[in-house]
């Protein structure tokens, strides 16, 4: 029997595992604003569930929050949180936008969770910390403005995204530093409903490489990368120097096994997390529907390369027994 650092590791180098690797995460809203209590949250669901990797997900919109932006709960089912106000509201408040570091309380909060959670999960299992793309925290502090300043404005743009990539650089390394062993890194602006693939090249994609090249160079034991929302930019981001894909294939193009087979064509060789829909099916339904939809996602996938995931945040009000199922469904 593999234990699950093991497992993981033979997943990411494509080898046959003894069974396939498996992880949800979640939102725990309230008390992901203290580090102690997200700690305690985080470690009690690892230990109810035996995932095959930890990831620590801080509260909604915790990047916007290092810049000042300010929120309630949202009382939605993701557990994330609604804004109250933002740190960009007009052009020159982007000139508020620079490069912060670990006296940041926001950094403090977070990487304070990542070394509580490291003390109490085993050696034997990865943690990751949630990192996001510089253009999808440029977005969470203006909101549906900064795709008018972007087009409208790029060079203040340009200058604001420098100065996040940098804050997402410092931010990632210093919660590896504090016990994180991986990074899961996501985008929430890889989409046409967004942008234009010119647009995402120039702003988006163009830091993301920045901070994943920062990430790569301080050796994590990998990285995880989710595409967030519909109509992907899936055939430019299977590029990314990353070690796992992960994305909404329930919900969007490509499937698992479409997916599979674009990677193999490209002859890119990359982990594919997945095959779960957290909304209808892990959310909604039936214990035997979860069974169901997980046994279809290793079929498509295959054991090789496939870590059995849902397409995003488990929501909060999850039937326990859908959980199950998922890792049930898994061994």
């Amino acid at each position: 029997m593999m234990k699950h650092r093991e497992r993981i590791n033979a997943a990411l180098r494509g080898e046959l595992v003894d069974r396939v690797p498996v992880a949800l995460w979640r939102h725990f809203p309230g008390d992901d604003t203290h580090a102690d209590k997200l700690a305690a949250r985080v470690v009690e669901f690892q230990k109810k569930y035996d995932f095959d990797f930890v990831k620590i997900t801080p509260a909604s919109g915790f990047r916007g929050e290092m810049y000042g932006a300010t929120y309630v709960d949202g009382k939605n089912r993701e557990g994330t949180r609604a804004y109250v106000t933002l740190p960009v509201q007009a052009l020159n408040d982007w000139e508020k936008i620079v490069p912060l570091d670990a006296a940041n309380p926001v950094f403090i909060r977070e990487f304070t969770a990542t070394k509580l959670v490291r003390q109490q999960i085993g050696v034997d299992t990865h943690i990751l910390q949630t990192i996001f793309s510089p253009l999808s925290t440029a977005q969470n502090l203006a909101k549906e403005r900064v795709w008018e300043d972007l087009r409208q404005n790029p060079e203040v743009l340009h200058r604001a995204l420098r100065a996040i990539t940098e804050t997402t650089i410092r931010f990632a390394i210093a919660n590896l530093r504090a016990g994180a062993d991986a990074i899961f890194f996501a985008t929430q602006s890889a989409t046409a409903k967004s942008l234009s693939r010119e647009e995402f090249r120039a702003f988006g994609a163009a830091y993301d490489l920045q901070v994943l090249e920062a990430i790569r160079a301080v050796k994590p034991d990998f990285v995880f990368l989710h595409i967030h929302g519909f109509d992907i930019y899936f055939d430019e981001l299977m590029n990314y120097p990353v070690d796992v894909l992960n994305w909404h294939d329930r919900r969007t193009a490509p499937s698992l096994k479409d997916a599979r087979e674009i990677l193999r064509a490209a002859q890119i060789n990359k982990t594919i997390a997945g095959g779960i829909d957290e909304y209808t099916v892990l959310g909604g339904t039936s214990r035997d529907d979860v069974l169901a939809q997980a046994r279809d996602a290793i079929a498509q996938a295959g054991e090789r390369g496939f870590i059995l995931a849902a397409g995003c945040v488990t929501l909060v009000d999850t039937p326990e027994e859908n959980i199950k199922a998922v890792v049930a469904a898994a061994r």
